[in-house]
């Protein structure tokens, strides 16, 4: 007899209401995959991208959204994982080229699943998977960040920027963060950053108040329309990390180098996989959390019937922080 679960599909692009809860066929794993029990899964701007037709070729459809997934594994044919261990799985085409994490389980290949153990709720672990793996791949492999260094993270109220806060908190760095929303300054205060500065479009001006030689490296989440402005607050030989689109812009019209990038300011971006998250990495973090030496910046938490609600309120940018989605 085939099994059913719950998910929730997206059957073509567009507003919140084609995001729709359905039973469809329990998912049964490839060689080398491994099927996973659903406990939490966050929200993305991915999937938002992904609902509101972005995507183009990339995406499938009818699909489960989701780039990412916290859960116990359920069933794994190779055995390179017990029954009941806690992992997390991230990107690796989830939700865009095979159905993803808005689900009761979803399947995915053995080498995206990091192992771990806590005894953290479900819903804290949930926010962690893709916000930590692009915080610490963007402080690491895009910047190279070192202690004693100074930061600007553009886009600070974002889960990512939250947690690339923390995280160069943790290494010892000194962290100036961006919101538009001055109600959104105690939250950015809350995680232990050092300077908020209200993001009016032009942010390089306060941060070389701060900094008249400029930061020495920056995170741009918002996009292009911010990005030549953050530029401008680095010093020269200073490093500018392109992560982020909150702002849904993705190019640079007519881009002529020489023109655009301030001298001797070096621009990278970074784009990651599972891999890009150590399982050491994971749960040193986690351990972490769980002493009370590091937190998990979660907004929200949405059952499956809230999905539809909290895309909009993803769409209008009202998260102070991660959402999270639970089964249930």
């Amino acid at each position: 007899m085939n099994q059913k679960m719950r998910a929730v599909v997206l059957d073509t692009p567009g507003p919140v209401t084609n995001l729709r809860l359905q039973e469809i066929p329990l998912p049964e794993p490839q060689p080398g995959w491994v099927r996973i029990q659903v406990k939490a899964f966050g929200l993305n701007r991915s999937e938002l991208h992904t609902r509101l037709g972005f995507a183009g070729d990339a995406v499938t459809f009818p699909r489960v959204l989701g780039i990412e997934a916290t859960g116990a594994v359920d069933l794994d044919p190779s055995g390179t994982f017990e029954r009941g261990q806690q992992v997390m799985t991230m990107m690796g085409g989830m939700g865009r080229s095979f159905d993803g994490g808005y689900a009761e389980f979803t399947c995915v290949p053995c080498s995206q699943v990091i192992p771990f153990h806590s005894e953290l709720d479900w819903a804290t672990l949930g926010a962690v998977p893709e916000m930590l793996q692009t915080a610490y791949g963007s402080l690491t492999v895009g910047l190279d960040m070192q202690p004693g260094q100074s930061i600007l993270i553009r886009g600070g109220t974002s889960s990512v920027g939250m947690a690339a806060a923390i995280l160069a908190k943790r290494h010892g760095l000194t962290v100036l963060s961006t919101t538009r929303n001055p109600a959104k300054a105690d939250a950015l205060r809350d995680i232990g950053v050092d300077f908020v500065i209200e993001d009016d479009a032009e942010v390089a001006p306060r941060v070389r108040e701060l900094f008249p030689s400029g930061v020495d490296c920056a995170l741009e989440l918002v996009g292009t329309p911010t990005l030549q402005d953050t530029l401008k607050s680095v010093r020269v030989h200073g490093v500018a990390c392109f992560t982020g689109m909150l702002s849904n812009e993705w190019t640079v019209k007519d881009f002529y180098p020489i023109d655009y990038l301030p001298r001797g300011v070096r621009l990278t971006a970074y784009s990651g996989e599972a891999s890009d998250l150590p399982a050491d990495v994971l749960q040193s973090f986690l351990d972490d959390v769980a002493a009370g030496k590091a937190q998990v910046p979660v907004d929200s938490v949405y059952d499956f019937a809230g999905i539809q609600e909290a895309h909009k309120r993803m769409e209008a940018g009202l998260a102070r922080g991660k959402m999270v989605g639970q089964p249930r």
